[in-house]
């Protein structure tokens, strides 16, 4: 557990500079995550994460989609191991697919495999560094294994990126104290 909790701590700090997503310039999310940055409200901010997780959930494969929708609905009624068999495959297939690595993440994280799910959410943020989710899922298990500093950075990372995320602002509220002390 110690080898991936420095192994991810070395790679958020690496991504914190990160310049921007390596995608494209024509790709649609690259737009949506500009307008999601300066959305004026949380409801806006909804419409365009929902906008950009359909954009990073196209693989460019019939086959690896359903894959990624197969996986999906099997988290969807929480049949972890299916779901986890299903986005291996679709890893295993198409290793440079975000999303694919994101959505086994997760998996494994409800499965409380959190050593598992850092891996995979490292492997996301190699291919997008902008992805909000998989900063998001870091913080969440940095909290889990008492890394309030880390927990902070990433969960600082996502609201540069999607400033109106109320649980994530929450998130901060909480561990402010532990990371930064009280002002005097």
């Amino acid at each position: 557990m110690r080898k991936y909790k420095s192994a991810v701590a070395a790679f958020l700090f690496s991504i914190g500079a990160a310049v921007g997503p390596l995608q494209a310039q024509d790709d649609p999310a690259v737009d949506l995550m500009d307008e999601l940055a300066q959305a004026e409200d949380e409801r806006a901010a909804d419409r365009l994460e929902k906008q950009v997780r359909q954009e990073w959930s196209k693989s460019g494969s019939a086959t690896m989609d359903l894959l990624l929708k197969r996986g999906q609905d099997a988290l969807d009624v929480d049949e972890l191991t299916v779901a986890m068999e299903h986005l291996r495959a679709l890893t295993d297939h198409a290793p440079d697919f975000a999303e694919g690595w994101h959505t086994l993440a997760l998996a494994y994280y409800r499965a409380d495999m959190f050593g598992p799910a850092a891996d995979a959410l490292e492997r996301t943020l190699a291919l997008n560094p902008d992805h909000f989710g998989a900063l998001r899922g870091l913080g969440a298990i940095f909290e889990q294994v008492d890394k309030p500093h880390l927990a902070y950075d990433a969960y600082s990372r996502v609201l540069s990126l999607r400033p109106h995320d109320s649980a994530v602002i929450d998130a901060l509220e909480r561990l402010e104290l532990r990371v930064n002390g009280q002002t005097l």
